[in-house]
Protein backbone atom coordinates (compact mmCIF):
# COMPACT_ATOMS: atom_id res chain seq x y z
CA UNK A 1 0.00 0.00 0.00
CA UNK A 2 1.28 3.48 -0.87
CA UNK A 3 2.44 5.08 2.34
CA UNK A 4 0.45 8.29 1.87
CA UNK A 5 -2.78 6.30 1.44
CA UNK A 6 -1.99 4.34 4.60
CA UNK A 7 -1.38 7.63 6.38
CA UNK A 8 -4.80 8.95 5.33
CA UNK A 9 -6.52 5.80 6.60
CA UNK A 10 -4.73 5.94 9.93
CA UNK A 11 -5.40 9.64 10.37
CA UNK A 12 -9.09 9.16 9.62
CA UNK A 13 -9.49 6.23 12.02
CA UNK A 14 -7.62 8.06 14.77
CA UNK A 15 -10.27 10.81 14.71
CA UNK A 16 -12.93 8.37 15.94
CA UNK A 17 -13.71 8.08 19.67
CA UNK A 18 -11.08 5.88 21.35
CA UNK A 19 -13.08 2.64 21.68
CA UNK A 20 -14.45 2.84 18.14
CA UNK A 21 -11.05 3.85 16.78
CA UNK A 22 -9.29 0.84 18.33
CA UNK A 23 -11.88 -1.57 16.97
CA UNK A 24 -11.85 -0.02 13.50
CA UNK A 25 -8.07 -0.09 13.27
CA UNK A 26 -7.96 -3.67 14.51
CA UNK A 27 -10.49 -4.67 11.84
CA UNK A 28 -8.33 -3.05 9.14
CA UNK A 29 -5.18 -4.77 10.43
CA UNK A 30 -6.89 -8.16 10.57
CA UNK A 31 -8.33 -7.93 7.06
CA UNK A 32 -5.70 -5.94 5.16
CA UNK A 33 -2.64 -5.47 7.37
CA UNK A 34 -0.03 -7.32 9.34
CA UNK A 35 -2.51 -9.19 11.53
CA UNK A 36 -4.02 -11.27 8.73
CA UNK A 37 -1.71 -14.13 9.70
CA UNK A 38 0.01 -14.22 13.07
CA UNK A 39 2.39 -16.48 14.94
CA UNK A 40 4.52 -15.97 18.06
CA UNK A 41 7.91 -16.40 16.39
CA UNK A 42 8.87 -12.72 16.16
CA UNK A 43 7.90 -12.13 19.80
CA UNK A 44 9.73 -15.25 20.93
CA UNK A 45 12.83 -14.16 19.02
CA UNK A 46 12.62 -10.70 20.63
CA UNK A 47 12.54 -12.29 24.09
CA UNK A 48 15.38 -14.68 23.29
CA UNK A 49 17.51 -11.83 21.93
CA UNK A 50 16.81 -9.80 25.09
CA UNK A 51 17.55 -12.78 27.34
CA UNK A 52 20.83 -13.46 25.54
CA UNK A 53 22.00 -9.87 25.94
CA UNK A 54 21.38 -10.08 29.67
CA UNK A 55 23.47 -13.23 29.80
CA UNK A 56 26.18 -11.47 27.78
CA UNK A 57 26.50 -9.03 30.70
CA UNK A 58 27.26 -11.98 33.00
CA UNK A 59 23.84 -11.91 34.62
CA UNK A 60 21.29 -14.71 34.89
CA UNK A 61 17.67 -13.78 34.05
CA UNK A 62 16.34 -16.96 35.71
CA UNK A 63 14.13 -16.23 38.69
CA UNK A 64 14.15 -12.49 37.97
CA UNK A 65 11.44 -9.84 37.54
CA UNK A 66 11.03 -8.18 34.14
CA UNK A 67 9.20 -5.04 33.16
CA UNK A 68 8.08 -4.73 29.53
CA UNK A 69 7.09 -1.37 28.04
CA UNK A 70 4.50 -1.89 25.28
CA UNK A 71 2.56 -5.15 25.42
CA UNK A 72 0.86 -4.98 22.03
CA UNK A 73 -1.90 -7.34 20.92
CA UNK A 74 -0.67 -10.43 22.77
CA UNK A 75 1.77 -10.94 25.68
CA UNK A 76 4.17 -13.06 23.64
CA UNK A 77 7.42 -11.64 25.03
CA UNK A 78 6.34 -12.12 28.68
CA UNK A 79 5.25 -15.69 27.87
CA UNK A 80 8.71 -16.32 26.42
CA UNK A 81 10.43 -14.83 29.47
CA UNK A 82 8.45 -17.23 31.66
CA UNK A 83 9.25 -20.21 29.42
CA UNK A 84 12.94 -19.44 29.88
CA UNK A 85 12.70 -19.21 33.66
CA UNK A 86 11.72 -15.66 34.62
CA UNK A 87 9.99 -15.20 37.96
CA UNK A 88 7.41 -12.76 36.57
CA UNK A 89 6.82 -9.95 34.07
CA UNK A 90 4.97 -6.68 34.54
CA UNK A 91 3.89 -5.52 31.10
CA UNK A 92 2.55 -2.00 30.63
CA UNK A 93 0.80 -0.52 27.62
CA UNK A 94 -0.61 2.95 27.10
CA UNK A 95 -3.49 1.44 25.11
CA UNK A 96 -5.54 -1.69 25.91
CA UNK A 97 -4.61 -3.52 22.71
CA UNK A 98 -4.73 -7.09 24.06
CA UNK A 99 -6.98 -9.30 21.91
CA UNK A 100 -8.27 -12.70 23.03
CA UNK A 101 -8.66 -14.08 19.51
CA UNK A 102 -5.06 -13.19 18.64
CA UNK A 103 -3.76 -14.76 21.85
CA UNK A 104 -5.73 -17.92 21.05
CA UNK A 105 -4.24 -17.98 17.54
CA UNK A 106 -0.72 -17.70 18.95
CA UNK A 107 -1.38 -20.53 21.39
CA UNK A 108 -2.80 -22.77 18.67
CA UNK A 109 0.40 -22.23 16.71
CA UNK A 110 2.46 -23.31 19.71
CA UNK A 111 0.34 -26.43 20.26
CA UNK A 112 0.60 -27.42 16.58
CA UNK A 113 4.32 -26.66 16.34
CA UNK A 114 5.70 -27.97 19.62
CA UNK A 115 8.94 -29.35 18.19
CA UNK A 116 9.62 -26.18 16.20
CA UNK A 117 8.97 -24.00 19.26
CA UNK A 118 11.22 -26.09 21.49
CA UNK A 119 13.96 -25.98 18.84
CA UNK A 120 13.67 -22.20 18.65
CA UNK A 121 14.40 -21.82 22.38
CA UNK A 122 16.94 -24.63 22.46
CA UNK A 123 18.59 -25.08 25.84
CA UNK A 124 16.89 -21.95 27.20
CA UNK A 125 13.44 -23.53 27.49
CA UNK A 126 11.98 -24.90 30.72
CA UNK A 127 10.30 -28.08 29.46
CA UNK A 128 7.94 -28.39 32.43
CA UNK A 129 6.70 -24.85 31.92
CA UNK A 130 6.33 -25.45 28.18
CA UNK A 131 4.15 -28.52 28.81
CA UNK A 132 1.94 -26.44 31.12
CA UNK A 133 1.56 -23.80 28.42
CA UNK A 134 0.63 -26.41 25.81
CA UNK A 135 -1.98 -27.77 28.21
CA UNK A 136 -3.70 -24.37 28.27
CA UNK A 137 -3.24 -23.95 24.51
CA UNK A 138 -5.13 -27.18 23.78
CA UNK A 139 -8.21 -26.26 25.82
CA UNK A 140 -11.39 -25.65 23.84
CA UNK A 141 -11.91 -22.23 25.43
CA UNK A 142 -9.12 -19.80 26.16
CA UNK A 143 -9.01 -18.15 29.57
CA UNK A 144 -6.76 -15.11 29.28
CA UNK A 145 -6.68 -14.68 33.05
CA UNK A 146 -5.59 -18.32 33.46
CA UNK A 147 -2.81 -17.79 30.92
CA UNK A 148 -1.60 -14.63 32.65
CA UNK A 149 -1.66 -16.35 36.04
CA UNK A 150 0.24 -19.37 34.73
CA UNK A 151 2.97 -17.27 33.12
CA UNK A 152 3.16 -14.87 36.08
CA UNK A 153 2.24 -11.88 33.91
CA UNK A 154 0.83 -8.67 35.37
CA UNK A 155 -0.88 -6.78 32.54
CA UNK A 156 -1.46 -3.05 33.04
CA UNK A 157 -3.40 -1.18 30.33
CA UNK A 158 -4.09 1.61 30.02
CA UNK A 159 -0.91 2.19 31.95
CA UNK A 160 1.82 4.76 32.38
CA UNK A 161 5.38 3.47 32.28
CA UNK A 162 6.57 6.86 33.56
CA UNK A 163 4.51 6.45 36.75
CA UNK A 164 4.25 2.74 37.53
CA UNK A 165 3.45 2.96 41.27
CA UNK A 166 5.89 0.08 41.77
CA UNK A 167 8.20 0.06 44.81
CA UNK A 168 11.78 1.27 44.56
CA UNK A 169 14.22 -1.33 43.20
CA UNK A 170 11.39 -3.74 42.40
CA UNK A 171 12.49 -5.04 38.99
CA UNK A 172 15.64 -6.64 37.61
CA UNK A 173 15.27 -5.86 33.90
CA UNK A 174 13.54 -3.03 32.01
CA UNK A 175 12.80 -4.06 28.41
CA UNK A 176 11.01 -3.15 25.21
CA UNK A 177 11.02 -4.23 21.57
CA UNK A 178 10.50 -1.60 18.84
CA UNK A 179 8.50 0.67 21.15
CA UNK A 180 10.75 3.59 22.09
CA UNK A 181 10.64 5.09 18.59
CA UNK A 182 6.90 5.69 19.08
CA UNK A 183 7.19 7.69 22.31
CA UNK A 184 7.69 11.50 22.47
CA UNK A 185 11.13 12.45 23.84
CA UNK A 186 9.83 14.12 27.02
CA UNK A 187 7.80 11.02 27.91
CA UNK A 188 10.73 8.75 27.07
CA UNK A 189 12.84 10.72 29.52
CA UNK A 190 10.18 10.31 32.22
CA UNK A 191 9.90 6.54 31.51
CA UNK A 192 13.65 6.06 31.85
CA UNK A 193 13.82 8.14 35.03
CA UNK A 194 11.05 6.01 36.49
CA UNK A 195 13.02 2.98 35.34
CA UNK A 196 16.03 4.21 37.32
CA UNK A 197 13.83 4.33 40.42
CA UNK A 198 12.19 0.91 40.13
CA UNK A 199 15.18 -1.10 38.88
CA UNK A 200 17.63 -2.76 41.22
CA UNK A 201 21.12 -1.28 41.47
CA UNK A 202 22.61 -4.05 39.32
CA UNK A 203 19.65 -4.19 36.93
CA UNK A 204 19.79 -3.74 33.18
CA UNK A 205 17.79 -1.84 30.59
CA UNK A 206 17.56 -3.83 27.33
CA UNK A 207 15.77 -2.14 24.44
CA UNK A 208 15.48 -2.76 20.71
CA UNK A 209 14.82 0.49 18.83
CA UNK A 210 13.68 0.69 15.21
CA UNK A 211 14.87 3.97 13.65
CA UNK A 212 13.30 3.32 10.26
CA UNK A 213 10.38 5.06 8.62
CA UNK A 214 7.68 2.51 9.50
CA UNK A 215 5.76 3.28 6.32
CA UNK A 216 8.67 1.64 4.49
CA UNK A 217 7.70 -1.67 6.12
CA UNK A 218 4.65 -1.89 3.87
CA UNK A 219 5.70 0.31 0.92
CA UNK A 220 8.89 -0.98 -0.68
CA UNK A 221 9.05 2.07 -2.95
CA UNK A 222 10.33 4.24 -0.12
CA UNK A 223 13.49 3.86 1.93
CA UNK A 224 13.97 3.46 5.66
CA UNK A 225 15.03 7.13 5.83
CA UNK A 226 12.22 8.53 3.67
CA UNK A 227 10.82 10.53 6.58
CA UNK A 228 14.08 12.40 7.18
CA UNK A 229 13.33 14.77 4.30
CA UNK A 230 10.38 16.36 6.15
CA UNK A 231 10.25 19.03 8.80
CA UNK A 232 8.49 18.20 12.07
CA UNK A 233 5.41 20.15 11.00
CA UNK A 234 5.28 18.48 7.58
CA UNK A 235 5.75 15.02 9.05
CA UNK A 236 3.02 15.59 11.63
CA UNK A 237 0.51 15.77 8.77
CA UNK A 238 1.29 12.14 7.94
CA UNK A 239 2.06 10.45 11.23
CA UNK A 240 0.99 12.48 14.24
CA UNK A 241 -1.67 9.98 15.27
CA UNK A 242 -1.96 7.21 17.86
CA UNK A 243 -1.10 4.49 15.35
CA UNK A 244 1.98 5.80 13.54
CA UNK A 245 3.63 8.47 15.65
CA UNK A 246 7.43 8.29 15.31
CA UNK A 247 9.77 10.58 17.24
CA UNK A 248 12.46 10.25 14.51
CA UNK A 249 15.24 10.28 17.09
CA UNK A 250 18.50 8.90 15.70
CA UNK A 251 21.04 6.61 17.34
CA UNK A 252 23.15 9.49 18.64
CA UNK A 253 20.04 11.11 20.11
CA UNK A 254 19.30 7.96 22.10
CA UNK A 255 22.89 7.67 23.30
CA UNK A 256 22.67 11.26 24.56
CA UNK A 257 19.26 10.59 26.13
CA UNK A 258 20.47 7.60 28.13
CA UNK A 259 23.48 9.57 29.34
CA UNK A 260 21.33 12.58 30.30
CA UNK A 261 19.17 10.58 32.69
CA UNK A 262 22.07 8.91 34.46
CA UNK A 263 22.53 5.70 32.52
CA UNK A 264 25.72 4.14 31.21
CA UNK A 265 25.59 2.42 27.82
CA UNK A 266 27.19 -1.00 28.28
CA UNK A 267 26.31 -2.38 24.84
CA UNK A 268 25.30 -0.67 21.60
CA UNK A 269 24.57 -2.79 18.53
CA UNK A 270 23.50 -0.66 15.55
CA UNK A 271 22.42 -2.14 12.19
CA UNK A 272 23.42 -0.27 9.02
CA UNK A 273 20.83 -0.15 6.23
CA UNK A 274 22.66 -0.49 2.91
CA UNK A 275 19.94 1.17 0.84
CA UNK A 276 19.93 4.20 3.12
CA UNK A 277 23.72 4.31 3.08
CA UNK A 278 23.72 4.40 -0.72
CA UNK A 279 21.06 7.13 -0.85
CA UNK A 280 23.05 9.29 1.51
CA UNK A 281 26.33 8.81 -0.34
CA UNK A 282 24.75 9.71 -3.69
CA UNK A 283 22.66 12.60 -2.33
CA UNK A 284 19.58 10.67 -3.36
CA UNK A 285 17.52 12.20 -0.56
CA UNK A 286 17.21 15.84 0.44
CA UNK A 287 17.49 15.91 4.22
CA UNK A 288 15.54 18.30 6.39
CA UNK A 289 17.73 20.67 8.39
CA UNK A 290 16.93 18.76 11.59
CA UNK A 291 19.01 15.87 10.23
CA UNK A 292 21.35 17.52 7.71
CA UNK A 293 24.23 18.00 10.17
CA UNK A 294 24.27 14.38 11.30
CA UNK A 295 26.81 11.98 9.84
CA UNK A 296 25.91 9.53 7.09
CA UNK A 297 26.95 6.73 9.42
CA UNK A 298 24.39 7.78 12.04
CA UNK A 299 21.59 8.39 9.54
CA UNK A 300 22.07 5.00 7.86
CA UNK A 301 21.44 3.11 11.11
CA UNK A 302 18.15 1.27 10.73
CA UNK A 303 17.86 -0.02 14.30
CA UNK A 304 19.84 -0.97 17.35
CA UNK A 305 19.94 -3.07 20.47
CA UNK A 306 20.83 -0.95 23.48
CA UNK A 307 21.85 -2.23 26.92
CA UNK A 308 22.27 0.32 29.70
CA UNK A 309 22.49 0.49 33.46
CA UNK A 310 22.09 3.30 35.93
CA UNK A 311 25.17 4.94 37.41
CA UNK A 312 26.00 4.49 41.07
Amino acid sequence: MHWKLKSKIQNAISLLPSAASYEAYYWVQRHYGGLRHVDPIMGFNAAIETWTRIQNQDQSPIGKVFLEVGTGRAPIVPIAYWLMGAKSTITIDLNPYLKEDLIAEHLRYIAKNKDKTIALFGSLIDKQRFDALVSIATKSKLSVSELLDLCKIVYIAPGDASNTNLPDQHIDFHTSYTVFEHIPPNILTAILREGNRIIKNNGLFVHRIDYSDHFSHSDENISAINFLQYSDNEWAKYADNRYMYMNRLRHDDFLALFESIGQQVVASEPDIDKRSEKLLKTNGLSLNERFSLKSEEILAIRGAWMVTKKYG
